[in-house]
This record gives C-alpha cells, structure tokens and sequence, in this order.
C-alpha cells in the first residue's frame, strides 16, 4: 500500500498532529508499506519513510492578521502557503490513499480530479477536530473524504451514520516516556520544591492563563510552561504579575520531553475541548498525575483515577493540583499501565486496517463514491 501523509507543519514542528503523523507513517513503513510525507520542514537523517519539502511561510509571520472566512487563524494562513508547492509535489498517480488533518487548502488540493486515472481516496483525520465533518455552512460544505478517522469516541459517535469512519485514538513511544530520575537542572529549575507542568500550544483555547491563575493560589508551588504560540507575550505578561520568581517558560526539542515529564510533580492541562490530548499519555506514561476538565474524552484516557474538575474556578483547579500532589504513589504503576495499549505500534495496526479498507472499498466503487458530501 503506498501512502501519502501531507500537513504543512511536518518536519517543522514537533507537538501535536506532527508528532502523530510522523509516529504513524514511521510505524506503517514499519510494517512493509511505502509510505510518504509531504511538509514544510528539512529532511532528517534514518527515515522509515520518503520525505518531500513542499515551502510554506511559518504560521509565525502571521501571527495578528484578520480572522476571515477561509483565513481564520494563523495556521489556515500557513497552510495557503503551502499550497502551491504541494501542488507541484503531489502526484496523484504514485498513491493508493491519502491522509490528511489540514482544512480547507490540504483537504481540498488532495481531493481534486485528475486529469488521468483516478484520484486516490482520502483519509480525514480529526487531530484538529471534527468540525469540517460535521458543519454545512461557509467552506464547511466542500468538505468530504472517503474515510474518517475519530480520534475519539465523542467524534465517533456524532458522524459514524454521515462517513465511513474508524475510532483509532492517537498513541506514544513507551519506550521513550516513563517514569525515571528528575532531571530539573537540565531545564534551569528549581532542584527541590513543588512543580506543575503545562505542555500546550499558547493559543485562547488552552487556558495556560488560567492555569497560571490557578497556580498562583499555590504559594509553594513553580509553574513550568513548555510551549509557543500568539499568546506567549501576554501568558508571560500574567506570569510575571501573578508568579514572580515561581515561573519558565520553555521551548523543548521533541527529544528533551521525557526528560522534563520526569522532572515534573503534577501535570496540568486546562484545555476543555481537546480532540486527543497526546499530553495525557506522555505524563501518564512518565508516571505523573493528572489534572484535567472532566470530558468524556479526557476520562476515556486517563479513566477514573486521576483528578479531573467540573468546575473550572480557579480556587477548584487550585485544590485539584492539591490533591494530586498528595496522590498515592502507587499508583504510578498504573498510569503506566494504562497507556500500554495506546502504544504506536498498535494504533499503527488500527491505521494499516483502516486504510486498507478504504482503499478496497474505493478500488471496487464506481467513480461517483459514496461518502460525497453534495455541493
């Protein structure tokens, strides 16, 4: 089966939806596929996987620029960018399925006719949320695919009867994160005290603000922040207000992480409509407890153990953090228990049947598919 993975941000940056696809292309390629990725970064040595650069202007540079309909945020401006050079990078031809997370341009450009032989399938995955599926109106509408993949069960369930879908969570090395010897001095803090850990995209929808609200009610207690976005001037702007001397903020190459989870007392995540929160597993898996909004999704991640609020005051999450500083030790062994099955190389499986199915069930259908959302 060849493969195709195209999102601009691969090879460039490392969190998120990029770290997840380049997991499950490495462990596709792994298991006999040919598999490519298409993205904006450099090329890195020992890959499983063909790697092609298609240019694109880091979201960065437009960081400010109106909201518009098409255009709304920094990374739609990004991915406009990326768009010509993936162009001339795609060849339709050389695939058998197509993946993607990126709506509108990515969605749209891997979708289009061809003027010889057939268009691969596509393969939509709901990194980012499942949005597109689900909305008909502005550029919403032009959405479709020929396979969806939920990255969780609340997606599952609310477009199971409109596409053809699979549940296929997303997963973790767990040879690389799990508990072992902090490491603060690495990262320039504090050797002895209290620290929480916030690993987030500095964007409106993470709330680190109000986890540095939150942590502020906590006198002993050290914020670290590994993360950037168009919010990090105005997040370190409160931090300096409200934690003077008890805050960092870090930007941590992808292969530093397990050592900064370890590092760690307490993981936070404010977030309350994460589509995968991949941050759960990593601090799971390195043995820290959490502390999360009680979703649905959250707590079919990290079940019924760890220290999930209802209510988001910050005197709640505050005594959350509390709590799960005195956690029972014990139950370190289970958190790393728990994310065994979320392991990439079993999520890798799921894809591979997946894209298989798709795949057989396009190469039988007549050209106008089903799963074709009418204009």
């Amino acid at each position: 089966m060849r493969v195709l993975f195209a999102l601009p941000g691969l090879h460039r940056y490392d969190r998120g939806a990029e770290t997840a696809f380049i997991a499950i292309a490495t462990t596709i390629a792994a298991a006999g596929h040919d598999v490519t990725l298409i993205g904006s970064g450099p090329t890195r040595a020992n890959l499983s996987y063909r790697f092609l650069h298609a240019r694109s202007i880091s979201r960065k540079q437009f960081e400010g620029f109106p909201s518009l309909p098409t255009w709304r945020n920094d990374t739609a401006y990004e991915e406009l960018t990326f768009l010509p050079a993936l162009a001339r990078q795609f060849e339709p031809n050389s695939y058998d399925v197509t993946v993607t997370c990126a709506y509108p341009y990515t969605n749209w450009l891997l979708r289009r006719p061809t003027l010889s032989g057939r268009r691969p399938p596509h393969v939509f995955v709901t990194e980012n949320g499942d949005w597109p599926a689900l909305s008909d109106r502005a550029e919403f509408r032009f959405f479709s695919c020929e396979g969806l993949v939920c990255t969780n069960p609340v997606f599952y369930e609310r477009n199971k009867t409109r596409w053809n879908c699979s549940l296929i969570p997303n997963g973790i090395d767990c040879d690389r994160f799990s508990p072992g010897a902090s490491q603060r001095s690495q990262f320039g803090l504090p050797e002895t005290g209290f620290i929480v850990l916030m690993v987030s995209a500095l964007a409106p929808n993470k709330r680190v603000q109000a986890g540095i609200e939150a942590i502020s009610k906590i006198q002993d207690a050290h914020l670290v922040v590994a993360g950037d976005g168009s919010l990090r001037d105005a997040i370190d702007d409160a931090a300096r207000r409200l934690l003077p001397g008890r805050y960092t903020r870090l930007t941590v190459p992808a292969g530093d992480m397990p050592q900064l989870y370890r590092s760690a007392d307490v993981f936070l995540h404010m977030c309350e409509d994460e589509s995968f929160g991949n941050v759960f597993l990593e601090a799971m898996a390195s043995g820290l407890p959490i502390v999360a909004k009680d979703t649905r999704n959250t707590r079919w991640i990290v079940g019924d153990d760890e220290f999930l609020f209802e209510d988001s005051a910050t005197i709640t999450v505050a005594d959350t953090v509390m709590r799960a500083r005195h956690a029972d030790p014990t139950l370190r062994a289970v958190r790393v228990a728990k994310v065994q099955p979320f392991a990439w190389t079993n999520i890798g499986r799921k894809y591979v049947d997946f894209l298989s199915e798709v795949v057989a069930g396009h190469s039988s259908a007549a050209p106008a598919a089903a799963n074709q959302r009418p204009l």
